[in-house]
């Protein structure tokens, strides 16, 4: 689903140099580093938002930073799910409108089932500024799972959510990842969100390496 090979990027500083990276269909995996290591970079690079410095990113077969800008644009629009950690929803809109937003634009239905398991039916129609940090990052994972990507990036998922609440996000990730045959990829600073998925890698002295389960921190 997804290849990177020998990625390099830096900004006034070296974040990372010859980094691989595969993704298959039903993987789910979580990258972990400290902050500054370039994880969220890295993350862009992967989901065809920034072109690295060096190295290609293949989605599906195809270099996405030598399609033309039109061909990228509906591989995003209709294969690639990006959970932002600042949630980007349309401020003067309402909860269900952000959410209508990405089933009109992607011509899907918006899953009644998906809002009630992630505890906003009762706010769909309050302004998306009147909920709290947590309501909004799971109206923002409602939107990006009603245009049904098959591929799923998330930074900091869970970042604003109680460990209740952040475990059901993740399982629900997780079920639909299975659901499409999807990949996952979530980054992450917390181990407790990390060790939920199937594989764990680490950004970390400018390499992305696989950790393994002895590693994990107790």
């Amino acid at each position: 689903m997804l290849t990177a090979r020998n990625l390099k990027h830096s900004f006034d500083y070296l974040l990372f140099e010859g980094v691989d990276f595969e993704l298959k269909p039903r993987e789910k995996v979580a990258i972990v580093g400290a902050s500054g290591s370039g994880k969220s970079t890295l993350l862009h690079i992967l989901s065809s938002f920034l072109p690295p410095n060096q190295g290609r990113v293949e989605i599906f077969g195809k270099d996405i930073y030598t399609l033309p800008s039109s061909e990228l644009i509906e591989l995003r629009k209709r294969e690639i799910g990006i959970i932002f950690q600042f949630h980007y929803l349309f401020s003067t809109f309402t909860a269900y409108e952000n959410i209508e937003v990405s089933a009109v634009l992607t011509e899907r239905e918006i899953d009644k089932k998906l809002i009630e398991r992630l505890g906003i039916a009762d706010v769909l129609h309050q302004n998306i500024q009147t909920l709290s940090g947590g309501q909004q990052q799971r109206v923002s994972i409602a939107r990006v799972l009603t245009k049904k990507p098959r591929l799923i990036f998330a930074d900091e998922p869970t970042g604003n959510l109680d460990r209740k609440n952040g475990a059901e996000v993740m399982a629900i990730l997780q079920e639909y990842t299975d659901e499409v045959e999807g990949g996952l990829v979530v980054v992450t600073h917390d181990w407790e969100v990390a060790r939920q998925l199937e594989k764990v890698y680490r950004l970390e002295n400018y390499s992305l390496q696989l950790v393994s389960p002895e590693e994990f921190p107790i």
